[in-house]
């Protein structure tokens, strides 16, 4: 991978109350915080570890600009369609800020040398700045890689280990830059969109959730005519408790206040024999939301509302029972081996099929697009 070393912006927490609200506030309030001086810019060009801790676990990964030649190339690979109508509003954003404010989150096979390296400089620096999330119980750690000779090695390491990566959160932002690079080449130099601001993690420090539906269509179905219909497919057992799915091809549903485990029919699964990578996402799609409720377009058919698995089972229940005429599906986890074939293959997921954690807080790294 081709990175490189920059100037970052990020907020003086001299002048910020809480990280809380100056991040949740960022996209709307950026240029005004800016021209408020509540952000500082690094002196000197360098990379950023970002570590992100929880009650639970600790997550490292390393903060850069990335040459677009490496998306252009296949190095950088996608996973989900993306939307022109978002990849407008962004470049709209874009533009008007002259900034990016959250780096695209991309994943590589885990590489114990990088790590090694990484862990051993945050232990040998102080931080280039430390803040605590109240909401999300997380403290948010940066270290800035100034000397030249660190950056020569770090470069070499990520040069001769990582050949490839894969988008776990960014598509519209990288497709943005893409398009952007395309429309404004030689036309304005100043702005550059020629790098995508990244934040890089080796697999082993992200975590994939669940990505649930709620899904409302029962007073067009009928509750009796949707439970025949689907003891076709599945094999229903009632829970005594919330339970999420222990493995692939088994989902958790939520109807009328009660929890059911649906288990795929052998004879189902064996449709799909010739698949080698089966998601449930397209499963649920295909066999429940299309042949039961008659949704034909999973991205933009408005009865169905995605619930990301940092919510847990309790954000499916709440919007579940807000209507007698919903229907709540838990899934299991992608697999990051599942994703990387796909996404190897050159094919996309369904629509929300992951969620990855720690998240990145818009405005805490910030790379200017024209300085």
């Amino acid at each position: 991978m081709q990175i490189k070393p920059f100037r970052a912006v990020f907020p003086n927490f001299d002048f910020i109350a809480s990280s809380d609200s100056f991040c949740e506030n960022a996209k709307d309030s950026f240029l005004e915080y800016k021209s408020n001086g509540f952000f500082e810019t690094s002196p000197t060009e360098a990379f950023y570890i970002y570590q992100i801790s929880t009650p639970k676990s600790e997550h490292l990964g390393l903060v850069a600009m990335n040459d677009l030649q490496d998306f252009f190339d296949g190095k950088i690979k996608k996973h989900e369609k993306t939307l022109s109508e978002r990849e407008q509003k962004q470049m709209e954003l874009f533009l008007r800020w002259n900034a990016v404010l959250k780096p695209i989150l991309l994943a590589y096979q885990p590489v114990p040398e990088i790590t090694q390296w990484l862990k051993n400089y945050i232990h040998a620096h102080k931080p280039l700045f430390s803040t605590k999330f109240e909401q999300d119980k997380q403290v948010h750690r940066v270290w800035a890689i100034s000397g030249v000779a660190e950056q020569k090695h770090l470069l070499q390491l990520f040069q001769k280990h990582v050949a490839e990566t894969y988008i776990a959160d960014g598509h519209h932002r990288t497709s943005t830059v893409a398009l952007l690079h395309e429309r404004l080449k030689g036309k304005n130099e100043d702005f550059d969109f020629d790098n995508l601001f990244v934040a890089l993690f080796s697999a082993d420090q992200l975590d994939i959730l669940d990505y649930n539906r709620v899904v409302e269509g029962l007073k067009e179905v009928g509750l009796t005519t949707f439970l025949v219909k689907l003891s076709k497919i599945f094999d229903l057992d009632v829970f005594e408790k919330a339970t999420r799915p222990i493995e692939k091809h088994e989902f958790s549903m939520f109807l009328r206040k009660k929890w059911y485990s649906l288990k795929l029919k052998p004879e189902v699964l064996e449709r799909y024999a010739d698949q080698k990578v089966l998601l449930d996402a397209t499963l649920l799609n295909e066999l429940v939301f299309k042949d039961i409720f008659g949704i034909t377009d999973v991205r933009t058919d408005v009865r169905i509302t995605y619930v990301e698995g940092s919510k847990g089972l309790d954000g499916v229940k709440k919007l579940t029972n807000l209507e007698n005429s919903r229907v709540g599906f838990v899934l299991h986890p992608v697999d990051f081996d599942d994703l990387m074939f796909l996404a190897d293959q050159g094919e996309s997921l369904p629509p929300k099929s992951t969620y990855f954690e720690p998240r990145l807080k818009s405005g805490l790294l910030v790379k200017m697009l024209k300085e």
